[in-house]
């Protein structure tokens, strides 16, 4: 039996849930440190407040990767994941920004930091299920294009979570004038409305969406072509533990991947967690210790509207990449792009004034584009159908260690060795791009179209 050939539309459809994940997810991206330092927080502890965020990853992907692999009942294999991650995080997204409803209990930096860590494992509760329904649904020759369409609404869904803050307050005269220790109300309705559309997003896909079933999946050629698991390894498992054991024996691909996602992420850690302070200071002219003035506010949105250009870029790069990738392979279309991005982010320190910052958010959405679909139709070749969800989930752990040791060192060094001044934050994510451009040509893409 061989996997039915969907439609383009039918593609759409199925990835169309990441449109809503990913506008929450950018509004927490572009609008959490914000929060945070109204909240009191100082700019070198931003990073230890994220760490959060990673660590959510490393502990729920991999648990949820496997539950969802063994799950099968009227709602489907991943779906039900989907429904779950969705409700979870639009309580967080609603929550965040007025989290001094709670003062009265415990302060505000704290409620705001537990609201991101519930949002951040929420996301992750329906975001690699997401992925692994690709790597479920489409055969071979339709993963890129899977993973580029799936890319193209995270990049819709991202423009639409940047932008909102700031189109409120532009377009609809909708405050963003801050108190002390009160998160501006165009940022409150922006949280809100992004929780809206998560859940109505999810919805869509769960209703249009036919999974196949345990059985149909063990009847398709693709279990016993191109993987790299021995026979023992694709058995049914009996413990969660086991995943300990799947890690061990990860294929190949994906530990050569690993140190491209490494310095991948790492890189955008850094720029998620310090771009506000570091415009501020280095576009706007603020001192590092402003995070109330009018000034450092437009700053704010200003961000907003620049993750906006690159995920705008992001979703139409995307749907460029297959034909890229047809033409030059995988591999090469990865690395090019990467290293776009790195000169992309290092360029921000010579731009001139904040409008001419729009050309380094175009080599990022470049890179960005890739890194959330290469990695993942280089690895969904080399892996079993049987186990997609939990080496997904597995894959996940070399997005999140990097964040992860980021968010520990990432303070400090702006502190320390940086003086304070966030923009070397920026620049260091930019040699990471870089790095991990070289480390492209490592890789092992077993099922390229193109053979590099």
């Amino acid at each position: 039996m061989e996997k039915r050939k969907l439609s383009f539309w039918e593609i759409w459809n199925m990835s169309f849930g990441f449109l809503g994940i990913q506008m929450g997810f950018a509004l927490q991206n572009a609008n959490a440190s914000r929060i945070l330092q109204i909240f009191g927080a100082d700019v070198h502890e931003l990073s230890w407040f994220w760490i959060i965020a990673p660590l959510m990853g490393l502990i729920v992907q991999p648990i949820i990767g496997y539950y969802s692999d063994k799950t099968w009942g009227r709602f489907g294999r991943r779906k039900p994941y989907f429904l779950v991650g969705a409700i979870l995080a639009s309580i967080g997204l609603v929550l965040m920004p007025q989290a001094n409803m709670f003062i009265a209990f415990l302060p505000a930096l704290w409620v705001g930091a537990g609201m991101l860590m519930i949002m951040d494992a929420s996301f992750n509760i329906a975001m690699e299920p997401f992925r692994a329904l690709v790597g479920d649904n489409l055969r071979t020759d339709q993963r890129t294009l899977g993973f580029s369409v799936q890319t193209a609404l995270i990049g819709f869904g991202a423009v639409l979570g940047s932008w909102l803050p700031y189109a409120l307050h532009n377009w609809f005269d909708v405050s963003n004038e801050t108190s002390l220790g009160t998160v501006p109300t165009n940022l409150i309705l922006s949280f809100i409305i992004g929780a809206v559309i998560l859940i109505v997003s999810i919805l869509i896909t769960m209703l249009g969406t036919k999974e196949y079933s345990p059985t149909e999946l063990a009847s398709f050629e693709e279990d016993q072509v191109h993987a790299e698991t021995s026979e023992t390894d694709v058995q049914e498992k009996s413990s969660l533990l086991d995943i300990f054991e799947d890690f061990k024996k990860m294929p190949t691909t994906m530990r050569q991947l690993s140190w491209v996602q490494f310095f991948s992420w790492f890189g955008l850690f850094g720029m998620w967690v310090f771009a506000t302070p570091a415009i501020a200071q280095h576009i706007y002219g603020l001192p590092y210790t402003d995070n109330g003035s009018e000034m450092y506010q437009d700053a704010g949105d200003w961000i907003g509207i620049l993750f906006g250009v690159y995920n705008l870029v992001s979703a139409f790069y995307a749907f460029a990449l297959p034909y890229i990738a047809k033409k030059i392979g995988r591999k090469r279309t990865h690395a090019t792009s990467l290293f776009i991005g790195g000169l992309g982010l290092l360029s921000i320190y010579i731009m001139p004034d904040k409008y001419w910052l729009i050309v380094s958010m175009v080599g990022v959405g470049m890179a960005w584009a890739s890194i959330l679909a290469m990695p993942y139709a280089i690895l969904a070749g080399s892996i079993t159908p049987k186990k997609m969800g939990v080496y997904m989930g597995i894959f996940n752990f070399f997005i999140v260690i990097p964040q992860i040791i980021n968010a520990l060192i990432g303070g400090p060094l702006v502190k320390y060795a940086y003086g304070n001044q966030a923009i070397f934050a920026l620049l260091t994510s930019g040699v990471s791009f870089l790095i991990a451009a070289m480390l492209v040509s490592k890789v092992k893409d077993i099922d390229d179209v193109v053979k590099s």
